[in-house]
């Protein structure tokens, strides 16, 4: 070498031994030994047998100490001594060359083998055809040996093989770790690179003493024992001698070997381990951090470009340290690796600040070529990388759960709109402090409007783009820890049933998932609900509920033909809304106070047990300005123990139990509080319900799962010393004490009321049936408005009574569960009218439904309409005959789930014809309904309700004459006849005067559905609405003339926060419906009937909701400015009636008359309100089972058809009252009543 011919000092004879001798003298000189021998063999003076000498002498010396003493850690070799670098480079030339020359002659050798054998396998086929099969049988055997025997070989190595291939693979456990390991290594291998880049090129280094050699050293023999399992692995063994791993291999593993050997370290090649990066991807899909394809493509294009970028400048940073061969190193530069790191960065984007480059030919060189392939790199994968990762979904994170605090996932029809509604009543103020975060899942970003209502509910709510379809993305929500899942549906969509398919495979993926989530989705159509029950984990008993909407809508519409309004009531109850306050006197203050009640549940005191329902409900309202409308009980029978039942206004047979859920309507949940803080010894002389607390009294706060617990160790039943310290507590209450708790919730119970709760458990339990009683009324257990404990006298259970043989005549039937009326299938031929054959039925207190659809229309479940009017608590003579009036190809349709329904007919016509609206008597139909079926095949949102409102305003434009004769018209909505219109018995003493007929369409009950809200404004041409105006501050909405499907929104939340009031509202608006028979509908899509047995007629005994009138009848006394509450309590008392709410005209404040007959509703009236004698009270009736022969009623829910309109349709036979005179003796004196009431 240029430098490194130090020999070249000596004589020609002992230039060699020079050489050697100089190398070690540099050694010695490094370690500051034998310093005369090294300094006499660097003179030039000396003969040769003395330089000959000194050599010899120079070279025992340091291999002895060399093996004892430590040499210096970094020793640079090329100051005073020859480079060793090509002795590094050839071990892995040498390595690479000869291992290829191995296997090339290898394969020509198989090769030549191969075809020697061929031939000889031809020459032998030959002889064996030749000589005859036996004795090519004898000459073959000793081949077929050598067959066996190098089969058997081949198994060996093939198992070998697998072996190596099983170590290798990814596939394993092993595999995985095994090739995680390498990379590992091989990260650390570049990383010791990296520290020894900073030392010069070459350097002597003792591998005893140097701890990163003896590192890498150890990295590179786990490299080679990899590499022989690769090698052995390998089905290409040329191939794989070729690849980039095995390369990298080779030029970083055998110069450690040779660094050992030689005590000097060379850096070389070592950058190479950087090309292991590449690599990087496939260990983060093995770790399975990496699932998308995004994600592997960034990854990918990133270990790609950096790996390059890494290598190459390794490359630069040795030949511009080292310099070029052939100038004698003599032009090398001194740079950092990271700044040739910085070098290839400037070339690779055409920069070039020329602050840094590159001055050796080899660099240069290196340099032309890299920046042809690192720029077309650079200007490919730059722009790729920025793109994918700005492409990353900006909502693509994870959910983080917070401690104490639950969390939501909303997802199914997510937009502005349906976002909006739902947060809005989600996070009303009016409910207690919603400590649960809303997390929305939904796969489309959210656009500008949307995200911005999410910032401004950031602290609540969450979005994350995804579906949950996809288990990654259920479990990027924690849907796992969540507490619920929240689907909802697009009402507007076009196919429906597609729409509930759709989130019914989101129920499916989120129940596949996590079993155990509570569901609560929206479902559009009636007959898909029945595809959820086959879901196996879908349990309703657990909290899973399915709203569906066209089930609620109809039947909300179907109640308003029974009391005109009670969609209106029923929807602003389970709606939130804030009160706004009025100070005049208008409609809309007296509306928007009952517009302010929501349905709030809430346990009831333990001042309340023992009472009847009455009692407590008259105590509520008048104490405690609460109104309880029903009661969840729970049997504390082991054979139904776990099942709940509300029971709605259950009457006074129904004693309140420790622990019952009450279910109250109220203006605000704090208000709700009362009930569970009463105390009778506390607060029964306070007036100001605001002051009704949590009491002194009660000193000791119980928790649920203990309080009975603690109630045991208090008190004894008869002395009221503790249990352990009693004698005469009795073992019965001992033993009932468990069923006890068992049985209830539990509330909050004082010490001082501790023996009164024990008296009253203890009263109860003799009332438990005995076998032989449960089985004679085994009926009533299942009644849905009865208890199992205490039976009501109904003679219908009992023995003998006439009414069982009327009830299961040919004529009144019921479907198998005895909930509604049902008959035998009918043709559609035979209930279909003519126009002439209408006319001559003379129809009256009919419903006439309107409906627009054809034969490809969506279908819209006329059932559920029609259901609610036909439920078994009315009487057959009170059922309201049904006409329809529409497309017979679409009812053709709907008639399969309504031919079980007695008293429906269809004329084939047009809404839109005022022939055919004149042929079924719309004048006297006690409600009109326009409903359409093809609302959501229209784009422009405005015209989607373009047919219903051409029909209602058609029907209001109508004129009527006189000429009716006895069947009038009701000018007052729904006026309840104390008698019988066509009836000689026609006097104010029944409760109705007779009534002017309707000549004019405007004054016809109507109600309308309507999809978009905007739209109601077209309904009513003379009011004042503004188009902005919300749809419940309208006032067809108000008036209860209009419905829209966006009002059940607000189901969800309140579903959410209690499941109960889904079940609440469906009882009443339903008629019936249970899961029970939703399952039979499944089964066979359509009702069965069943013979009339006390079990299923006992299910007719349910309250039903009626409108009450004022103006003559039992309450007329109270019609002309009585108290609501004086009603409300008379009502209780003397017919176990419940009002809650007023139907009033919309013109009653005003001082003068007038002529219009629209009506408004108030929910909850205060104790206070006045009444006037036009006013239409909402009320739940029980049902009597003597109304089917009595006349004399007190409530109006139905106009009977011509065929049975000389029977009432009343629910209450009520005796007679006085005329107006018998009117309250004073207000002072109502005051005095009442307080009176209070105390006792």
């Amino acid at each position: 070498m240029a430098n490194g011919g130090g020999g070249g000092g000596g004589s020609s004879g002992g230039g060699g031994g020079g050489g050697s001798s100089l190398r070690m003298s540099s050694n010695i000189h490094a370690n500051h030994l034998s310093l005369d021998a090294s300094s006499s063999s660097s003179s030039s003076s000396s003969s040769s047998s003395s330089s000959s000498s000194s050599s010899s002498s120079s070279v025992h010396e340091p291999k002895m100490d060399a093996l004892i003493i430590p040499v210096t850690m970094e020793v640079p070799c090329d100051s005073r001594g020859q480079r060793m670098w090509w002795a590094f480079l050839a071990s892995s030339m040498v390595t690479f060359f000869g291992g290829l020359f191995i296997i090339l002659l290898w394969r020509t050798l198989k090769y030549l083998w191969t075809v020697c054998c061929h031939c000889g396998g031809k020459t032998k086929e030959a002889q064996k055809i030749n000589n005859g099969s036996s004795q090519a049988d004898g000459t073959l055997k000793p081949v077929d040996e050598k067959e066996e025997a190098v089969a058997a070989e081949v198994g060996w190595m093939t198992s070998v093989k697998d072996w190596a291939g099983v170590m290798i693979s990814a596939q394993t456990l092993t595999g995985r770790v095994l090739v995680v390991l390498v990379f590992a290594l091989s990260i650390g291998a570049l990383v010791i690179y990296f520290i020894d880049s900073s030392n010069p090129i070459e350097s002597c280094q003792n591998f005893y003493k140097d701890f990163t050699l003896q590192i890498d050293m150890a990295f590179n023999v786990f490299f080679l024992l990899y590499f022989g399992l690769r090698f052995i692995a390998a089905n290409d063994k040329l191939w794989f001698w070729l690849e980039v791993n095995s390369v990298v291999d080779f030029f970083t593993v055998p110069p450690v070997f040779v660094s050992v050997y030689l005590n000097r370290s060379w850096l070389g090649l070592r950058f190479l381990r950087a090309l292991r990066l590449i690599q990087f991807s496939e260990i983060l899909q093995f770790l399975n951090i990496l699932k998308t394809s995004n994600s592997i493509k960034l990854v990918n294009l990133l270990s790609i470009f950096i790996s390059t970028w890494l290598t190459a400048a390794g490359f630069i940073h040795l030949v511009e340290n080292s310099g070029d061969p052939w100038e004698n190193f003599q032009n090398n530069q001194a740079l950092t690796y990271w700044e040739c790191v910085y070098l290839l960065m400037v070339t690779m984007s055409t920069v070039g600040y020329g602050d840094v480059y590159a001055k050796t030919t080899l660099g240069r060189l290196f340099m032309v070529f890299f920046i042809l392939g690192g720029l077309a790199m650079f200007a490919s994968y730059v722009p790729e990388i920025i793109e994918l990762i700005g492409n990353r979904k900006k909502y693509g994170g994870s959910y983080s759960a917070v401690s104490g605090r639950k969390h939501i996932v909303v997802c199914g029809h997510i937009t502005l709109e349906s976002v909006s509604n739902f947060l809005k009543d989600f996070l009303h103020k009016d409910r207690d402090d919603v400590n649960v975060e809303i997390v929305f899942l939904h796969n489309i970003s959210p656009n500008l409007e949307l995200e911005a209502l999410f910032k401004r509910h950031f602290t609540q709510v969450e979005f994350y783009q995804g579906s949950v379809l996809n288990p990654h993305d259920l479990a990027r929500v924690k849907i796992e820890s969540a507490d619920a899942c929240l689907i909802l549906a697009n009402k507007y969509c076009a196919d429906p049933d597609a729409e509930d398919a759709s989130n019914i495979m989101r129920v499916i993926s989120i129940k596949n998932y996590h079993p155990k989530i509570r569901i609560i989705t929206q479902m559009l159509q009636y007959h898909n609900k029945a595809h959820l029950l086959n879901i196996p984990s879908w349990n309703w008993k657990e909290g899973d509920d399915a709203i569906c909407l066209a089930e609620l809508k109809l039947g909300f519409i179907a109640q308003s033909c029974l009391a005109q309004g009670l969609s209106t009531m029923l929807a602003n109850l389970f709606s939130m809304r804030s009160f706004i306050k009025i100070e005049e006197d208008t409609w809309q203050k007296y509306y928007l106070e009952g517009v302010s009640n929501e349905m709030y549940t809430e346990y009831l005191s333990s001042a309340f047990v023992g009472l009847s329902f009455p009692t407590v409900c008259e105590l509520c309202f008048v104490k405690l300005k609460l109104l309880m409308i029903a009661i969840e009980y729970k049997s504390a029978n082991r054979e139904s123990r776990s099942r709940k039942r509300i029971l709605i206004n259950p009457g006074n047979h129904l004693k309140i139990q420790e622990g019952t859920l009450g279910f109250f309507i109220a203006s605000d949940a704090k208000e709700v509080k009362r009930a569970f803080f009463y105390c009778k010894a506390c607060h029964d002389d306070i007036t100001d319900p605001k002051r009704i607390k949590k009491c002194g009294c009660k000193r000791l706060i119980y928790s649920k799962m203990s309080i009975y617990k603690r109630m045991r160790r208090a008190c004894c039943f008869d002395c009221g010393r503790s249990e352990r310290d009693c004698s005469c507590m009795s073992g019965r209450v001992r033993g009932n004490v468990d069923t006890l708790e068992r049985a209830f919730p539990l509330s909050s119970v004082s010490v001082n009321d501790c023996s009164t709760s024990f008296r009253a458990f203890e009263d109860e339990q003799p009332s438990t049936l005995s076998p032989k009683k449960k089985q004679r009324n085994g009926g009533m257990r299942n009644s849905p408005n009865t208890s199992p404990k205490l039976m009501r006298h109904d003679p219908l259970l009992i023995p003998g009574n006439d009414q069982i043989d009327n009830m299961d005549s040919n004529v009144k039937k019921y479907d198998s569960t005895g909930m509604f009326h049902w008959c035998a299938p009918k043709e559609i031929e035979k209930v279909i009218l003519t126009r002439s054959e209408a006319a001559m039925t003379v129809l009256s207190g009919h419903v006439v439904v309107c409906i627009f659809g054809d034969v490809s229309s969506a279908l819209i479940g006329l059932r559920n309409l029609v259901m609610p009017l036909r439920a078994s608590n009315f009487h057959y003579h009170e059922l309201k005959h049904i006409v329809f009036v529409g497309s017979i190809e679409y009812l053709k349709r709907e008639w399969e789930t309504l031919h079980n329904f007695p008293k429906v007919s269809i004329l084939p016509g047009t809404p839109l014809s005022r022939a055919d609206l004149r042929a079924v008597n719309i004048n006297l139909c006690d409600m009109c309904v326009i409903l359409s079926a093809n609302q959501n095949n229209i784009d422009d949102t405005s015209l989607q309700d373009k047919e219903c409102i051409l029909a209602s305003l058609n029907i209001k434009s109508m004129q009527f004459d006189d000429s009716i004769g006895v069947l009038q018209a009701n000018s007052q909505g729904f006026t309840p006849p104390g008698m019988d219109r066509s009836s000689p018995d026609n006097s104010p003493v029944h409760g109705m005067l007779r009534q002017p007929s309707i000549t004019t369409g405007v004054n016809i009950p109507i109600i309308t559905e309507l999809v978009n809200d905007t739209n109601v404004q077209f309904l009513d041409q003379d009011d004042d609405d503004d188009p902005d105006t919300e749809l419940y501050l309208t006032q067809p909405f108000a008036c209860g003339t209009a419905f829209a499907v966006s009002v059940l929104d607000s189901l969800m939340s309140a579903t959410y926060f209690n499941d109960n009031i889904l079940t609440l509202i469906r009882t009443l608006v339903t008629g019936g419906a249970t899961p029970e028979l939703e399952a039979l509908i499944a089964e066979e899509n359509a009702l069965r009937g069943g013979y009339s047995t006390p079990q299923t007629l006992a299910n007719r005994d349910r309250c039903r909701v009626a409108q009450l009138a004022l103006l003559d009848g039992p309450f007329a006394d109270l019609g002309d400015g009585g108290c609501y509450g004086d009603l409300f309590c008379k009502a209780l008392k003397t017919y176990n009636m419940l009002c809650f709410g007023i139907y009033r005209l919309r013109d009653a404040h005003l001082s003068t008359p007038s002529q219009c007959t629209k009506r408004y509703v108030i929910t909850n009236p205060p104790y206070e309100f006045e009444l006037v004698p036009t006013d239409l009270i909402f009320c739940l009736m029980q049902f009597d089972h003597n109304a089917g022969q009595s006349r004399a009623s007190l409530s109006h829910s139905s106009h009977s058809s011509q065929s049975s309109s000389k029977k009432s349709s009343s629910v209450h036979s009520i005796p007679s009252t006085a005329n107006r005179q018998n009117r309250p003796k004073s207000r002072e004196s109502r005051d005095k009543q009442k307080k009176e009431m209070v105390y006792r």
